[in-house]
C-alpha cells in the first residue's frame, strides 16, 4: 500500500491518498475496513483490466462514486513504481478516467457534470445551515453548491459539522467570485468521514461549468481555501475529436506547487470536460506499508501488491 500526496511537489502538502494495486477485488468489506484504519479522505484501489485499469475510492465511511485527486495518486504509483508507461485509462463509477504524463507532470481529463437544481427539501436544509442567506444553490450527483456573496465569507465560514453531515451522502461545496482569481471555495463532507476536504478535483467539475456561464469566460482561475491553498487554472470544452485544443498554463499564485489545466480528450463523450493537470515529483510519495497475505511491512519499497 502506498500513500500519495496529490496536488504536490514534495511530501505532506495537497491532498493524501492510500493507493492499493491488487490482482483482483477483495470483498467490499475487507476494503471498507482498509480505508477506515487509513482514515484518509480517499483509499484508491487499482485492478488490470486488459490494457486498462478498474479503479475504486473508499472513504472512511463507504465506497464513493468519483474521486480525482486518488485517481492523480494511482496513475502516480502506477507510473512511478510499477513502471506503466504512456497514458492510462481508469474504468469508474462515473465512466472513464484518462490520465496521460506529459513534461514531468500528470494530466487527468475529467468529465463535466453540470448544475442541477434543488428540492425543496434541500433548499430547507441549506436555509438552516445559511441562516443569513445565500447568493445561489445548486447540486450534481453527489453534492451540494452554495454561493455566497464575496471571498471573505467563505473564508470566515464555521460550519456546523453535525449539521452539515445530515445532509450526508452529500457533502457540500461552498463558493464565491474571488479576489485574485475568478472563483474560491471550500468543501465539506462530514458524513463520509471528511469534515473538510483540503484539495477536490471532482467538485470542479461543476464548479467550472457553473462558473464558466456566469462569468462568461472559458478560462477559469480558481483557489480552494484550506492550509494548503491550491490554485488551479481550469478552461472548460466539449470533449469530442473535432474540437481538440491546446492545455492553457497554470496561473500559479504564491508558492503552490500544484498545477490544473484544460484540454480535451481525443475520445468521443457526451459530456463538456476539462483536466487537470498536476506535477506529483517521486517526492511526494509516502509509502508506509505493502499489505500481503502475512501482513508485512516496508517501510519505503513495497515489492508485493495485494491478493485475496
Amino acid at each position: 500500500m502506498y500513500q500519495v500526496d496529490a496536488f504536490a511537489e514534495r511530501a505532506f502538502q495537497g491532498n493524501p491518498a492510500a493507493v492499493l494495486i491488487l490482482v483482483d477485488w477483495l470483498s467490499d468489506g475487507v476494503m471498507q475496513a482498509i480505508a477506515n484504519e487509513n482514515n484518509l479522505a480517499e483509499t484508491a484501489f487499482a485492478r488490470p483490466n486488459g490494457k486498462s485499469w478498474d479503479l475504486r475510492w473508499f472513504t472512511p465511511v463507504h465506497e464513493v462514486d468519483f474521486c480525482g485527486h486518488a485517481t492523480l495518486a494511482t496513475a502516480h504509483v502506477l507510473a512511478a513504481e510499477h513502471n506503466v508507461p504512456g497514458d492510462m485509462a481508469f474504468a469508474t463509477r462515473v465512466g472513464e478516467l484518462r490520465v496521460s504524463q506529459r513534461e514531468g507532470a500528470y494530466q487527468l481529463d475529467l468529465p463535466c457534470f453540470p448544475p442541477q437544481p434543488l428540492g425543496g427539501e434541500l433548499t430547507l436544509a441549506l436555509q438552516e445551515i445559511f441562516p443569513l442567506g445565500t447568493v445561489s444553490s445548486f447540486r450534481n450527483f453527489e453534492n451540494l453548491f452554495v454561493e455566497l456573496a464575496d471571498e471573505a465569507s467563505i473564508r470566515s465560514f464555521v460550519p456546523d459539522l453535525l449539521r452539515i453531515g445530515t445532509l450526508h451522502p452529500l457533502g457540500l461545496v461552498i463558493t464565491a467570485p474571488g479576489r485574485a482569481h475568478d472563483f474560491v471555495s471550500r468543501y465539506f463532507v462530514p458524513g463520509a468521514g471528511i469534515p473538510e476536504d483540503p484539495v477536490t478535483g471532482s467538485t470542479h467539475a461543476t464548479l467550472v461549468p457553473y462558473w464558466s456561464e456566469k462569468l462568461g469566460k472559458t478560462h477559469l482561475s480558481a483557489f480552494q481555501m484550506l492550509a494548503s491553498r491550491r490554485a488551479f487554472a481550469m478552461r472548460p470544452g466539449w470533449r469530442s475529436r473535432a474540437d481538440r485544443r491546446s492545455c492553457e498554463n497554470l496561473h500559479e499564485g504564491g508558492n503552490l506547487p500544484s498545477r490544473m489545466n484544460s484540454c480535451h480528450s481525443e475520445t468521443a463523450s457526451p459530456h463538456p470536460a476539462f483536466s487537470v493537470r498536476a506535477k506529483l515529483g517521486r517526492s511526494a510519495m509516502r509509502t508506509h506499508q505493502a499489505w500481503t497475505s502475512a501482513n508485512s511491512a516496508s517501510r519505503f519499497r513495497p515489492s508485493a501488491t495485494l491478493t485475496k
